[in-house]
């Protein structure tokens, strides 16, 4: 790949995020499948795991979601009512090749939980761990992991 192919791809694979984390805080599971390897892996294991207490203020996300189509059509998994806000910055992102790629994104989420539970807000902070893949199509999210290295709740 020449210069002008591999920053066209890096910025293809930005706007993958951007989709992922769009389709995620407006609840569309077509919008987030769009962008997923129809066999991608997909670990939220810990991901609400504050690793200074080691306290998982939402064992329910413990998930690792295999395959496009098991994208959940609601947000059930967390609860009908929550809503998220997720940013993402600082991505890292490595062409491997013309179909493989890695990267790292920063990120800070943020779950506003209805009143009545354990906490009405979550703020947390990590990083995504990614591959991707082309494989004629369009870049696609292949897999992702979830480094937590910090979680309030209020």
């Amino acid at each position: 790949m020449d210069t002008c192919e591999r920053l066209a791809a890096i910025e293809d694979i930005k706007q993958l995020k951007a989709r992922y984390w769009r389709g995620v805080d407006n609840g569309d599971a077509a919008l987030v499948r769009s962008i997923l390897a129809e066999d991608c892996v997909l670990d939220y294991r810990g991901c609400c795991t504050d690793p200074v207490s080691g306290i998982d203020h939402m064992p329910a996300m413990n998930l690792v979601l295999e395959g496009r189509d098991n994208w959940p059509d609601t947000a059930e998994p967390i609860g009908p009512k929550i809503v998220t806000v997720h940013q993402g910055n600082d991505p890292d992102i490595v062409i491997e090749s013309e179909s493989s790629a890695h990267g790292i994104w920063c990120f800070t989420d943020r779950f506003f939980l209805p009143p009545g539970g354990p906490f009405e807000r979550l703020t947390g902070w990590g990083r995504y761990h990614e591959t991707y893949e082309n494989r004629g199509g369009g870049w696609k999210l292949k897999t992702t992991r979830i480094e937590r290295l910090r979680v309030e709740t209020a």
